[in-house]
């Protein structure tokens, strides 16, 4: 058993909840932001569950930036998250 941390983006768009793993690019949505979250949970699970049992999930993780720490995954740290505009004429 391997646990493996990731982070949860989550932003309303037309109506919908879409709930983002940046690290993973793995995304779901929902009539909620509490429905987008537990669906993106399972989308995560099942991705991992299923790279696991192809034998893919160790080299899918080191490619995505994670480090192995003990029987932990860590994520890639995230330095700054920020909202930028720009201009076309």
């Amino acid at each position: 058993m391997q646990d493996i941390a990731y982070t949860v983006h989550t932003f309303k768009e037309n109506g919908t909840y879409i709930a983002y793993v940046p690290e993973l690019d793995i995304s779901s949505c929902g009539t909620t932001s509490e429905s987008a979250q537990k669906n993106i949970r399972e989308a995560v699970q099942g991705f991992l569950e299923t790279s696991a049992s192809m034998g893919t999930v160790n080299e899918i993780l080191e490619e995505a930036g994670y480090k192995r720490v003990g029987d932990t995954w860590e994520a890639p740290e995230f330095v700054a998250i920020g909202r930028e505009r720009a201009r076309v004429a």
